[in-house]
């Protein structure tokens, strides 16, 4: 008998391997998304009262069980979708959790991604009353493990701001230093001194002077800039289907 047919005679089949191990393929697998905006000057994530008894009261990110026929970023795009209106946004994978009792239901391993979106000039659909803007900073307890999804794709970000041109999807598209800086104070939940900030975001070259100046504003008005085209292009992500972007 030649090499190949002994090989073959001790491969099994995907059957077999399912059936010796039934419960490994009973495990159920969702996304949670953790959706940030910036208004009134604080960082705020999208969440909806959890509708489990054994949550009752708390908040809970926008998540799903994945579908036997989508992939996880399809799915990821299906929540945004639904509970939005948006697919347009820019979304990231962050991490994935798996702690065996983290849902009361069964064993559910889940993945979050997080999403950057202008909430004043994107058209959100909210039809859930449940669903709202919740500042990132007063939430102290979340259903299921979610506190620890948000924390985690907080950090993610705050790892970012500084070094890639993310943190513009959370601002207009026209904006002044003032803006900008009080959008890092949020997200870092420090304060920061305006000459080393301005420095550092010079240094970085991402900006364009538009030679205009903030109108009706309550302080003395600031330039305005925008992000490069090369940048915004970069720092978008993809529509559902779509190829999926490099972040610069």
């Amino acid at each position: 008998m030649s090499n190949d047919l002994i090989k073959s005679a001790h491969l099994k089949t995907a059957e077999i391997e399912k059936a010796s191990h039934r419960d490994y393929f009973n495990i159920a697998i969702s996304v949670d998304c953790v959706i940030f905006c910036y208004h009134e000057k604080e960082l705020k994530v999208l969440a909806i009262k959890s509708d489990l008894e054994d949550f009752s009261g708390l908040y809970s990110l926008l998540g799903d069980l994945v579908r036997p026929d989508e992939d996880l970023d399809k799915a990821s795009y299906r929540i945004l979708m639904e509970r939005t209106g948006m697919d347009d946004v820019y979304l990231e994978q962050v991490h994935t959790f798996g702690t065996i009792d983290r849902h009361p239901s069964g064993r559910v391993i889940t993945t979050a991604y997080y999403s950057l979106i202008d909430a004043k000039h994107q058209k959100l659909r909210i039809n859930n009353n449940d669903l709202q803007w919740v500042p990132v900073k007063q939430i102290r307890r979340m259903a299921f493990d979610h506190k620890l999804i948000l924390d985690t794709c907080l950090d993610r970000l705050r790892e970012q701001v500084m070094e890639h041109p993310v943190i513009f999807n959370l601002l207009p598209e026209k904006f002044s230093l003032r803006e900008l800086q009080e959008l890092y104070e949020a997200i870092l939940q420090t304060d920061l001194d305006r000459r080393n900030f301005r420095k550092k975001i010079a240094i970085k070259d991402w900006l364009i002077d538009l030679n205009e100046m903030e109108d009706d504003v309550p302080h003395r008005p600031g330039k305005l800039y925008k992000l490069k085209p090369e940048y915004r292009r970069k720092s978008a992500r993809r529509k559902m289907g779509g190829p999926r972007a490099a972040i610069a």
